[in-house]
């Protein structure tokens, strides 16, 4: 992980007076009342998962120690909102103060941590042995380990989904799954993934797939799986651009899955960066004169840059300079490093954790799906994670007419005018949900806004079987003009849902996929012949 670059703010700041002593006058209050209540013997657990266990509340040194760690970072960060300084100054200053109280925590320390000491004891040193041997492990990998990584194979146990891959070239696979229905609706969807992730996250295991929830549905799914460049592949992926992802990827396969359905039109639905991608060849076809998408799914996806949530504190000039003179001309933006600058967005629940769990415990990580697709990442061609950067996240771009340019040819978002399905998680450290609901000014077409309770992830993958979480949704599709422009009033006039937002989604989009027909009894078609079965040979490769 990079750490934020050089401040933004002249040096020295400081806390005004009155400031200061408001925070010093609440933390020795708090400091006094943690110690009489100790005197007493009534002082309780922290409301913190890290000292719940039986070993904290037994131990009185210890649970003062928890109990002056979380009073001492409260202060620190009291302090950091009190400094005089500009908001993203401040939020660098917080995210770095952050990471240094996540670290200090009495928790992440065996010394200080009376859990694992106890752990030790009753095992007579084998939890210690067993800690010692994971983290030589972790070391020899590069990286901390978050599941059992021996239960799944990508193939046997992940991406399960029977199909064919029909089309590829040096950027991506095309892979069309086999029909689960008699009957198919008409029109195709072609779905578009992040490139800095696998696929597979569409397609975990039949009981929380996303793919054959939507084959079961009657949809004829295409799926684009990125390949996952590696240093010495043939055809130049490491020089790989934007524009040949746009072209050799989104829209190659787009109208490979025309050629294959033989629909002038299709659907099709982007997620997160995939969503990116996808918006902005839309765009550049249009440009060109064709319009080869009847509807466009935007899953998580961010069309403006101007509010990037937590990852706005690795983005400034002397980062894109510094990224574009390391990889500007070629070479790789490494899975490992992007992995480590994701998992530090949330250092209790990604990093340390697994520290004192697997490190401090010697306990074995659990075996879970969409943590072993965490931890499966790809590398990405530096000429595309520049040009990403800079126009994205620095400039922001995309979501001006005109001001990005594709082989000379200018693109406007605003120019997508197909109805649109576009989906924000309510929790999302990624891309807010506001700034997925920001889409709804850019694009042009009917459009339904629909909010799923908890993450990037977990609210993306919610199947309906499993009953959990809830959504927000207006009443029916709104034309663009009556879309309203700030999302807290949406989302006041927004109705909650109980369970998932896939039934919401696949009733969208089977009005605009055409009448039902005979399943097809053959994948592909003579000028796209299957290559070889789902989930492909590209996704199975990972990153060193």
């Amino acid at each position: 992980m990079q750490a934020p670059s050089s401040p933004e703010w002249p040096v020295p700041v400081s806390v005004s007076p009155d400031k200061l002593a408001s925070i010093q006058a609440e933390f020795s209050k708090g400091w006094a009342d943690m110690l009489f209540q100790a005197q007493q013997g009534t002082l309780a657990p922290p409301p913190d998962r890290r000292f719940k266990g039986n070993a904290w509340a037994s131990n009185p040194s210890s649970l003062v120690m928890a109990h002056a760690y979380l009073l001492s970072g409260k202060a620190i960060q009291q302090m950091v909102d009190a400094v005089p300084l500009p908001e993203r100054a401040r939020d660098r200053l917080r995210f770095s103060c952050m990471q240094w109280v996540e670290a200090m925590s009495p928790s992440n320390f065996l010394a200080t941590n009376p859990e694992a000491q106890q752990r030790m004891l009753d095992s007579g040193g084998e939890s210690l042995c067993a800690g010692l041997n994971c983290l030589w492990a972790d070391i020899q990998k590069g990286r901390i380990t978050q599941t059992d990584e021996s239960r799944f194979v990508v193939g046997r146990d992940l991406a399960l989904t029977p199909g064919q891959v029909v089309h590829e070239n040096r950027l991506m696979q095309l892979i069309q799954y086999a029909p689960l229905t008699d009957t198919v609706h008409q029109r195709p969807l072609l779905v578009v993934p992040p490139c800095i992730n696998k696929f597979y996250i569409l397609d975990l295991q039949p009981r929380n797939s996303f793919v054959r929830h939507a084959v079961e549905q009657g949809f004829t799914v295409f799926m684009v799986s990125w390949r996952n460049p590696q240093v010495g592949d043939d055809g130049d992926v490491d020089t790989a651009t934007w524009s040949d992802y746009l072209q050799q990827g989104v829209l190659e396969a787009v109208q490979a899955v025309r050629d294959i359905s033989r629909q002038k039109q299709i659907n099709a639905l982007g997620f997160c960066v995939g969503g990116t991608l996808l918006a902005s060849a839309l765009a550049l076809a249009k440009a060109r004169g064709q319009d080869p998408v009847a509807s466009l799914t935007l899953l998580t996806t961010l069309l403006d840059f101007t509010d990037t949530g937590v990852l706005d504190v690795f983005v400034d000039e002397f980062h894109a300079q510094t990224r574009e003179r390391q990889l500007g001309s070629g070479g790789l933006m490494s899975a490992r490093e992007l992995a480590t600058t994701f998992s530090f967005l949330r250092p209790n629940e990604l990093v340390w954790n697994y520290v004192v769990d697997n490190y401090l415990k010697g306990e074995a990580p659990q075996a879970f799906d969409l943590l072993f697709w965490n931890a499966d990442g790809t590398n990405l061609p530096g000429p595309f994670f520049t040009w990403y950067f800079r126009n994205a996240y620095l400039e922001n771009r995309l979501k001006s007419p005109g001001h990005v340019k594709i082989d000379d040819q200018a693109i406007d978002l605003g120019s997508l005018s197909m109805p649109a399905y576009i989906y924000g998680s309510r929790e999302d450290h990624i891309v807010p949900w506001r700034s997925a609901y920001a889409s709804t000014a850019l694009l042009r077409g009917p459009m339904r806004f629909v909010l799923g309770a908890s993450g990037h992830i977990a609210g993306v993958i919610n199947p309906p079987s499993q009953g959990r979480r809830s959504y927000w949704a207006a009443s029916g599709t709104v034309p663009h003009p009556d879309m309203p422009g700030d999302p807290d009033l949406w989302q006041s006039h927004a109705t909650e849902h109980p369970g998932s937002w896939w039934p919401d989604w696949t009733h969208w989009l089977a009005g605009h996929s055409g009448p039902r027909k005979k399943a097809p009894g053959k994948l592909g078609n003579a000028r796209h012949t299957p290559i070889e079965p789902a989930p492909g040979r590209y996704v199975t490769v990972r990153s060193q």
